[in-house]
């Protein structure tokens, strides 16, 4: 199974034919393609396909123009001033359909970008219905005897998830898979003529490849949050291999301690990056999955994440706990 991530890379690779004729890609002082810069990863495309477009990979351009309509119009209606004069809200009721987070604060994608000229319905797009493989049999039962294992929840700040602790980017941002979130999505890229490091807003997590096709033993005994990973070029396109995930980490709620994820970066354009995907592990998926973003480029600055400044939130979710037992005990 070793050679089993390779079998989709032909096909992300085949995408550098997509790229415009009279396009230049930039080369850096050492000859290689120049990914550097921010780049923005947001999209209304979702990462798995909606089940009832069944295999359909691309809306059509009206279908796209109505669909991005339609979220835009959306958010307009729920950033309307309220009725000061409202009627306090039912405890039973849910929040807003827009999230717990004021606009403000969010920067939700509202268009898709086209990838080859399409209007993509899904990132993955190999299996053919853009959605992740069935899972082997028995993961179930070991997803849920791995929970039990877990610390509860608000018995200390070990509970709390990794992006809540601020130990790795919300939603995967940085990895594996490289998926955009409800702000901070931007990624920006450093080259070196041996390296590439590839920082992520949302929790300023750096993922640091070295461009060799020799992997560090140690790899495997010291596991990165973010998986140890080399690169290597194929023409213009980078590809690069990851594996070895801290086992606290997850993709989608998957544990990733087995996975191999092969990236390609790829210049569609002088303002497009093309990041590629295949996601291999048998001990989870029946099969490889594999797709690609767009990113685009922006002429911003990256900034700190100051996960933790002036969190009270997390003090006060584990005195409230320690509050309620504190009750339980005296009844």
């Amino acid at each position: 199974m070793k050679n089993r991530p390779l079998m989709l890379l032909a096909t992300l690779l085949s995408g550098s034919a997509l790229l415009a004729q009279d396009y230049q890609i930039p080369k850096t002082e050492w000859g290689v393609p120049d990914l550097q810069g921010v780049w923005k990863h947001a999209t209304v495309m979702p990462f798995e396909r909606p089940r009832d477009l069944g295999e359909k990979r691309a809306y059509t351009e009206a279908e796209a123009i109505a669909l991005e309509s339609a979220v835009q119009q959306k958010f307009e209606a729920n950033n309307e001033p309220l009725d000061p004069n409202r009627p306090p809200p039912v405890v039973a009721e849910s929040l807003p359909p827009i999230g717990n987070y004021d606009l403000f604060w969010r920067d939700d994608a509202k268009f898709i970008p086209t990838i080859g000229g399409e209007f993509r319905t899904s990132a993955i797009t190999n299996p053919a219905n853009g959605r992740m493989p069935d899972r082997v049999a028995g993961l179930t039962d070991q997803l849920r005897a791995r929970r039990d294992n877990l610390p509860a929840r608000s018995n200390g700040p070990e509970g709390r998830g990794l992006g809540e602790r601020c130990l790795v980017a919300f939603g995967n941002l940085s990895g594996p898979v490289m998926s955009p979130v409800i702000y901070n999505s931007h990624l920006q890229f450093v080259q070196s003529p041996g390296y590439i490091a590839i920082t992520a807003e949302m929790v300023h997590d750096t993922r640091i490849i070295k461009i060799t096709d020799t992997r560090n033993p140690a790899g495997e005994m010291h596991r990165k949050w973010m998986g140890d990973s080399i690169g290597r070029w194929e023409g213009d396109t980078l590809v690069v291999e990851t594996k070895y995930f801290n086992n606290w980490h997850t993709l989608r709620g998957m544990p990733v301690e087995n996975m191999t994820v092969i990236e390609t970066f790829r210049r569609e354009t002088g303002n497009k990056l093309i990041y590629g995907f295949t996601v291999d592990d048998p001990s989870v998926f029946t099969a490889q999955f594999s797709g690609e973003y767009p990113l685009s480029r922006i002429d911003e600055s990256m900034y700190e994440y100051a996960c933790h400044e002036g969190n009270y939130g997390m003090i006060g979710i584990l005195a409230g706990a320690r509050k309620l037992e504190q009750l339980e005990s005296e009844q």
